[in-house]
């Protein structure tokens, strides 16, 4: 086993493994490797749909995917794949948040216990756009001012339920954008992760969050300010996906997003979700 820094703020590519068969003690050093890193990358790597699935499920219990804009939830008997597609089979979607940009996020932060960390396999990929790029939220808070760190240390942020990444409305839920009214649930805006014990910003995505207490005006203006820090290029790194490709992130102290692509080309990727353990906090 191989590991390759980005180089950047995150991320580091293991080389010379194959995921579907791995003994406990490679698996215990790339679950170290994860969380020294935040997001690891492996290339190459030929899994049947048992194979990701039974390789997520030794970080913990497997979420089953949210229902698709289409009414579908998953591959078919596999309840833990959610699909992320452009891709258009007999006038139906097969997959969801189609061929646009998906901003900064973090994802599902808006349930009580938000999965810990989040899985991507690349089946197809287009010749170029769809990347997807990731941002260190330990760094982000580190590199606030310290009075700023001080402020928002005892502050807690509502994550709006009303809209996914590609801005589309969730399910069973009326498309608004008060900020103080939405669906959501609030959180710290500052963790402390439950297995480094390092301090991140927390802050999910920006369309309708709401910090608790404040006008919202101050809200956002504060919001505004934090997210200036935690999505700086210099707090960044991006995946260029190739087939074959299965990436892994810690949702704790991550965001991500992705570029548009041209949706005459096909992109398709399975994701699992690990859940949290019940005893860990956000």
């Amino acid at each position: 086993m191989t590991v390759i820094p980005s180089g950047a703020a995150l991320g580091a590519e293991i080389q010379n493994v194959e995921l579907g068969g791995l003994s406990d003690r490679d698996f215990n050093e790339i679950h170290r490797i994860w969380l020294d890193h935040l997001v690891v990358r492996f290339r190459g790597q030929r899994l049947s749909v048992e194979d990701l699935i039974a390789f997520s499920r030794r970080f913990g219990e497997l979420d089953w995917a949210p229902v698709q804009e289409t009414g579908r939830r998953f591959v078919e008997g596999h309840p833990e794949i959610y699909v992320v597609s452009n891709v258009i089979e007999n006038g139906v979607p097969i997959g969801s948040l189609g061929a646009g940009e998906a901003v900064w996020h973090t994802d599902m932060s808006y349930l009580q216990s938000p999965p810990k960390a989040s899985m991507l396999y690349a089946l197809e990929i287009p010749s170029t756009g769809g990347d997807t790029h990731f941002c260190n939220m330990y760094r982000a808070f580190e590199s606030l001012p310290d009075a700023l760190k001080q402020r928002v240390s005892s502050l807690a942020l509502k994550h709006d339920a009303t809209y996914n990444s590609g801005g589309y409305v969730r399910q069973g839920l009326a498309a608004t954008d008060d900020p103080v009214s939405s669906s959501g649930v609030y959180h710290p805006l500052v963790s402390t992760h439950p297995e480094t014990g390092r301090r991140a910003l927390y802050l999910g995505r920006r369309r309708n969050a709401y910090i608790g207490g404040l006008p919202l005006a101050e809200s956002e203006a504060l919001l505004d300010d934090l997210w200036s820090y935690a999505t700086r290029d210099e707090n960044a790194w991006h995946n260029q996906w190739q087939p074959g490709d299965v990436v892994l992130w810690d949702n704790r102290c991550t965001m991500h997003r992705r570029d548009s692509f041209d949706a005459n080309s096909r992109r398709i990727m399975y994701r699992t979700q690990i859940k949290s353990a019940p005893s860990e906090p956000v």
